[in-house]
């Protein structure tokens, strides 16, 4: 496995994808970490399969080339015909306008894009997938963890110590309240970027808090199918986050308080309005599943998502 860039047609933008080379960690936090939750435990061993990870998170303009249909609006420019993958890639729902800038003045430029769902962030991997060719989606928790970890058994990927968060983290304390361009801070030991910080990252999981406790042997590639609208977890923590909340082990779950602002509340499947510090990265598994396995599993999520402005179940 070998580094790589990953070119979104059309466009000047493009994702650089790390290769995480598969094998086994112990996942959670040990009893005496220092300010662990018990939703860290108990730690387990888990055998990871090899993937490919983005380099950094998701930025706003590789959003938005999906999003604001970029793409297809560059095609039109300068008189593109679409190609076959075009065609398909076009064909994926995108979110409705939203009612305000998402990115409520932090900027843009190279900044990670904030404040959607689970679901509109799968179905970002999904127009990737059509865009390119090759199948992307988010990681799940164990596969987060996992790269997050690089090898590492401490607190974080750089040691015990949080006195040294600042040089590889954007939290609350060094900030500016709001978010950071990506890659900014020094990388994690497998050149990962802002795993620690600057926003937390949709993985594939429904939360559970005991989750954990179910896992008695070695499992191979786990992944808690979602099955209800909420929690969904989350990993990472963000810019307006303590620095506790950035441990390698810490898991959230999304609630419907991250809607609060949302005019459509409870409705709207793209945006979570008060979720500022929620984005995503995404991954490439080395081999990719079947169309049944993807079904039943990579792909699965339940209830169908329904966009209440265009009164259609959006899948």
């Amino acid at each position: 496995m070998k580094p790589y860039t990953e070119p979104l047609e059309h466009t000047t933008f493009k994702l650089e994808m790390v290769p995480i080379r598969g094998g086994k960690f112990v996942m959670g936090s040990a009893a005496e970490e220092a300010e662990r939750a018990e939703d860290e435990g108990p730690q387990h061993e888990v055998q990871i399969s090899p993937f490919w990870m983005s380099k950094y998170e998701i930025t706003w303009n590789q959003y938005e080339v999906w999003g604001d249909r970029v793409d297809s609006l560059r095609r039109a420019a300068y008189n593109k015909p679409a190609t076959p993958r075009d065609k398909v890639a076009d064909s994926v729902t995108r979110p409705t306008p939203p009612y305000t800038d998402m990115s409520f003045g932090m900027g843009r430029e190279n900044n990670p894009a904030i404040c959607m769902t689970q679901h509109s962030a799968r179905m970002y991997c999904t127009w990737l997938s059509a865009k390119t060719g090759r199948y992307y989606r988010l990681p799940t928790e164990a596969e987060w963890e996992y790269a997050c970890r690089a090898g590492t058994t401490t607190a974080y990927s750089f040691g015990d110590d949080p006195a040294a968060l600042g040089d590889y983290a954007w939290y609350e304390a060094n900030s500016d309240g709001k978010y950071q361009p990506v890659g900014k801070k020094k990388p994690n030991p497998w050149g990962l970027h802002d795993m620690h910080g600057n926003v937390a990252e949709w993985v594939l999981d429904q939360y559970a808090a005991d989750t954990y406790g179910q896992r008695k042997e070695l499992v191979a590639d786990p992944l808690v199918v979602p099955l209800t609208e909420y929690p969904r977890a989350v990993r990472g923590g963000g810019w307006d986050d303590a620095p506790n909340m950035l441990r390698s082990a810490v898991r959230e779950g999304s609630n419907l308080d991250w809607k609060q602002q949302d005019p459509q509340i409870p409705q709207s499947i793209w945006y979570f309005t008060d979720a500022l510090g929620v984005g995503f990265r995404v991954v490439r598994p080395l081999t990719e599943p079947s169309d049944e396995e993807k079904t039943v599993k990579w792909d699965k999520s339940e209830p169908p998502q329904k966009d209440p402005e265009e009164g259609v179940s959006v899948e």
